[in-house]
């Protein structure tokens, strides 16, 4: 009786360490990036960037973001839900890091529609149909070709010529860098007004977004 009553403190003790450990670690990584986005304010937008809602919102979202993530699908209605709950309180802006193979290419279509005015109905449109063109996690951006030429959304040979724009590449590398600077080493990652989430997750983010709109309004 006795020896099962030490394993089973044994254990308890080792979970507790466990979440000890956990939250410390958390908690330094929060810090981290916190130290990085206050040191690097300038790395979270860039002039390139997409921006949607009021630009003279006093919350700002940025958003870096992979077209072949999941998780940044799972996320966008809720970034556009609460662009319509606050339409003139906050907008968000788009950094890209297109970790998945092949998502440099989604990129370069995301720009190129840009070109046609056409770039947040073209995101709309990739993460509505992601399960089509993202393939164990790897962006088959002529599947996604396929799907635009249906759509008639955009001019298509016009986007297929814009799509090459050297000038896409400087885009994404100086994305990536930024990411880099900031610790958005995954996607999506958030930051708030400059302030990463304390932990990743839905109620996280709206947390954050509703702290920064009670002490801005």
């Amino acid at each position: 009786m006795k020896k099962n009553n030490i394993i089973i403190a044994t254990i308890v003790i080792m979970i507790a360490i466990f979440a000890i450990a956990t939250y410390v670690y958390n908690t330094k990584q929060v810090e981290t990036k916190t130290n990085l986005a206050t040191q690097n304010s300038s790395a979270l937008i860039a002039e390139h960037s997409p921006i949607k809602g009021n630009p003279h919102a006093k919350v700002t979202i940025v958003e870096f973001v992979d077209p072949a993530c999941e998780t940044c699908k799972d996320f966008h209605p809720i970034i556009i839900d609460i662009l319509k709950k606050y339409p003139a309180k906050i907008n968000v802006v788009i950094r890209y890091a297109p970790f998945h193979q092949g998502s440099d290419k989604m990129v370069a279509i995301l720009e190129a529609a840009r070109k046609q005015d056409k770039f947040w109905d073209t995101l709309d449109l990739m993460f509505d149909t992601q399960a089509s063109w993202a393939i164990h996690h790897k962006a088959n951006p002529d599947l996604f070709l396929k799907i635009l030429k249906k759509s008639n959304l955009l001019d298509l040979a016009r986007l297929k010529q814009d799509m090459n724009d050297p000038a896409i590449a400087k885009v994404i590398q100086q994305d990536l860098a930024d990411g880099k600077t900031l610790g958005a080493n995954k996607t999506p990652t958030f930051f708030v007004n400059g302030k990463p989430l304390p932990s990743f997750g839905y109620n996280q983010l709206m947390d954050l977004v509703n702290s920064e709109l009670a002490a801005n309004y």
